[in-house]
């Protein structure tokens, strides 16, 4: 969750791509460049350890965009795809 809120900040959508689960992957993220991404708060998570093969983040993201500030809270999945955790789905 966190590499992924990093690539955002940055706006590395290959990278945003290649930690997308197979299933449900866009074929393209479009990332706004006036969005500045200030903080993540992981406000708690389940399973996700190394003997499972699902979690999930509920999480609090907050940013800046066109003079305002905002935030993102959402709950979201992620799997395990050849080894690696990746993201699946959120809820809002």
């Amino acid at each position: 969750m966190r590499s992924r809120y990093s690539a955002f900040a940055v706006g590395d959508a290959p990278y945003l791509l290649r930690t997308w689960a197979a299933a449900s992957r866009p074929p393209g993220v479009d990332l706004d460049p006036g969005m500045r991404w200030t903080g993540l708060d992981i406000l708690g998570t389940t399973a996700g350890s190394a003997f499972h093969t699902e979690g999930t983040v509920d999480f609090r993201a907050r940013y800046r965009l066109r003079g305002q500030d905002g935030e993102q809270r959402a709950n979201s999945r992620f799997v395990r795809e050849g080894g690696l955790w990746v993201y699946l789905d959120a809820r809002a």
